[in-house]
């Protein structure tokens, strides 16, 4: 993926907000970078990217590219939802838009 793709669909957050609130805001825990427009706060699919995004600016400075495009990844985010493992909030994008 690509810095200017989203990683949180349900608040329209992109991977580059979120590497750039890491390195200004330098948040404590990963769970603190739901400040950054709520990432992480919808549907929750979006969560375990973001704990590895701080995990690897805080302790390496930098990212390991991901292995997924961003058709993958929203095809995951829509599978994710229709399991029943999470819920977009009102006004969200719905997972059958992607």
């Amino acid at each position: 993926m690509d810095l200017d793709d989203p990683v949180c669909f349900c608040f329209h957050v992109s991977k580059r907000k979120i590497v750039n609130y890491i390195r200004v805001h330098q948040p404590r825990r990963a769970s603190q970078v739901s400040a950054c427009g709520g990432a992480g706060t919808g549907c929750g699919w979006c969560v375990p990217y973001l704990e590895r995004y701080f995990r690897e600016l805080t302790t390496r400075g930098e990212l390991t590219p991901d292995e997924l495009t961003p058709q993958e990844y929203a095809r995951g985010r829509q599978e994710h939802i229709r399991a029943g493992k999470g819920t977009p909030p009102p006004g969200a994008e719905p997972a059958e838009a992607l």
